[in-house]
């Protein structure tokens, strides 16, 4: 399974743009604590399995982050297996978008 990666200045983009999207972050509750971004629903990787049917499965694209991307990449192929499509990995996760983005989001 191919999961596209979308960097963190096409996400800005598109969110600029009020393109339609969905954000997931699977990364702990310790981490979200930290920083997040806006409007995203956060589900820890570990709970993707239990709790993905509150994923909307539409066509909206649903893009995932964690710290570095790793984590994100795993869970949308987990999710490209059990049936979701339209998935993007948040490439560099929210580290990238500290650096490339907005450095007023908290690196840790």
């Amino acid at each position: 399974m191919d999961i596209p990666q979308l960097p963190v200045t096409r996400l800005k983009q598109w969110l600029d743009d009020g393109k339609p999207v969905r954000l997931l972050d699977v990364r702990t509750d310790e981490e979200t604590q930290i920083c997040a971004l806006p409007d995203a629903l956060h589900i820890p990787m570990n709970l993707i399995p239990l709790r993905h049917n509150e994923l909307p499965d539409d066509d909206i694209p649903l893009v995932i982050y964690c710290h570095h991307g790793i984590r994100s990449l795993h869970t949308a192929m987990y999710l490209a297996d059990v049936g979701f499509d339209n998935l993007y990995n948040l490439q560099g996760g929210i580290d990238a978008w500290s650096t490339q983005v907005d450095e007023n989001v908290p690196r840790y």
